[in-house]
């Protein structure tokens, strides 16, 4: 596996992970409103204070890479980037977004603690060049079409601008035929480039196109994928959530029910445990 030159390597500095040993990422798809999005904040991050697990409010302003043109984007880079600035100053939790422009860069830089290069965009020199010179953490999703050890000239990049701000996301491989794989062999692999490992766990059950118009997936299995990560190392966890997932308007069929996600977090957090101090 490729591996990161030891002279382009600085000091990581991301300290999300609290006591817990793992931390999360959570939120709907998409935005759909300010009030939806504040009350699933306000939610999320109650689940993540009970559990004692840090929390990383993700929702996309914009959801540029849809399978139809008539599906909903969501409300666009101003008004988005407002509603996830109220929620960073009313919840008290970081947020992250999509940025899929060089040109939103800056302007997402001014609201967000995280910027997320989406799976598609992986490879996009200029776009990651763009948002690691911000300073602020870089999440490079991997993309489907890439193996564990293709992230490393990515990370070269970010790197290269100074910026070691980085977390690494898997969320499965695609061989066509509207599903993804998830091999949990690129958890210790990527997580051997010396920086956190996510795992996606709605977006590796997604079954990309698979309901025609847009995507499908199978929700039921991202319990699953997300214990699986946790034991083979991941350090955090990424997963959409919804208090009504059959009326999302973005991943309906990959977005965890809201009153599913403190069970499933103390789960991890059992597994998480066992691993560090093994009896």
């Amino acid at each position: 596996m490729p591996t990161v030159k030891k002279d382009a390597r600085i000091k990581a500095h991301f300290k999300i992970k609290g006591e817990a040993g793992l931390f999360l990422i959570a939120g709907p798809c998409v935005i759909e409103s300010r009030r939806h999005t504040v009350g699933l904040a306000r939610r999320i991050a109650a689940v993540g204070e009970r559990l004692g697990v840090p929390v990383i409010f993700k929702a996309s302003f914009d959801k540029a890479n849809r399978t139809s043109l008539r599906s909903f984007r969501g409300p666009g880079l101003d008004s988005g980037l407002n509603i996830l600035r109220e929620v960073k100053d009313s919840v008290g939790v970081p947020v992250l977004s999509d940025v899929h422009e060089t040109i939103q860069v800056e302007r997402a830089a001014e609201v967000l603690d995280v910027l997320q290069i989406p799976a598609f965009l992986c490879r996009q020199t200029d776009l990651i060049l763009a948002a690691a010179r911000t300073g602020k953490t870089i999440n490079i999703k991997k993309g489907q079409f890439l193996a564990p050890g293709d992230m490393a000239p990515i990370v070269e990049k970010i790197l290269s601008t100074g910026n070691a701000r980085i977390l690494l996301t898997e969320r499965g491989t695609t061989f066509g035929y509207h599903d993804l794989v998830v091999d949990m062999r690129s958890i210790p692999e990527m997580k051997s480039l010396g920086f956190p490992v996510v795992m996606d766990a709605s977006h590796g059950v997604q079954k990309p196109g698979g309901a025609g118009a847009s995507s499908g997936g199978e929700c039921r299995f991202i319990p699953i994928l997300a214990r699986a990560a946790v034991a083979a190392g991941a350090d955090g966890l990424f997963v959409e959530v919804h208090d009504n997932p059959s009326r999302a308007r973005s991943d309906k069929d990959n977005s965890l029910p809201i009153n599913e996600l403190e069970r499933l977090l103390a789960d991890l957090l059992r597994i998480s445990q066992a691993l560090r101090d093994p009896k």
